[in-house]
């Protein structure tokens, strides 16, 4: 009984284990992409992102994952940084490859996240304030401040930072307006009007 228990245990696990990963490990100090022969201090430089601190320009977000770092590619980090005007948000948003720890840089959020119960937890974060977002959960940032912009850095635990917005992903692609109308409980018209506001197709 004890092995039959055991080996119940091992095959779960088996089939499982690959689903709960994240990045898988390497063999090796760093991957070199294909079509590079030789390296040096600059492949594992990023600098793109300075860009993001001039003030004068109108930058909401930049990234660095494997796709602009390749650097990064079986690191299983990857960071973004984010920029909101005054009464600003990032909408509604998972990323499901990644967990997030998001540190306020200047100014305020007011950041949440939904968890698999439809349990909502927000908080109010003030320069230097850390938040998590949990792997694959639908999250949003927002500045409640209507005079000061606010800035903040996240790091992910995967070197895929890649998102997928709610409101894009819903109202652009060529969703039946029937199905999405019957899902949210209004009329076709109504959804015409969100998908048309998002620029989607109508």
């Amino acid at each position: 009984m004890t092995k039959l228990i055991l080996l119940s245990i091992f095959i779960f696990m088996s089939f499982t284990g690959p689903i709960r990963a994240s990045d898988p490990d390497i063999l090796f100090d760093y991957i070199i992409p294909p079509n590079m022969t030789a390296i040096d201090g600059n492949f594992f430089t990023y600098t793109k992102i300075r860009e993001f601190f001039k003030w004068s320009l109108d930058l909401t977000a930049m990234q660095a994952s494997m796709v602009e770092f390749p650097a990064l590619n079986g690191q299983s980090v990857s960071l973004s940084v984010l920029r909101l005007a005054p009464g600003g948000v990032s909408p509604p948003h998972t990323r499901p490859h990644a967990t997030g720890i998001f540190l306020v840089l200047e100014g305020q959020f007011e950041v949440g996240f939904v968890d698999t119960t439809n349990r909502l937890y927000t908080q109010t974060l003030q320069t230097g304030d850390m938040f998590i977002f949990p792997k694959g959960l639908v999250h949003y940032q927002y500045n409640p401040d209507m005079k000061k912009p606010a800035m903040a850095v996240a790091v992910f635990g995967s070197a895929s930072s890649a998102v997928v917005s709610v409101p894009s992903n819903l109202f652009k692609p060529n969703i039946d307006d029937v199905v999405l109308a019957k899902s949210f409980k209004t009329d076709v018209a109504t959804i015409q009007k969100l998908r048309t506001c998002l620029g989607g197709k109508v």
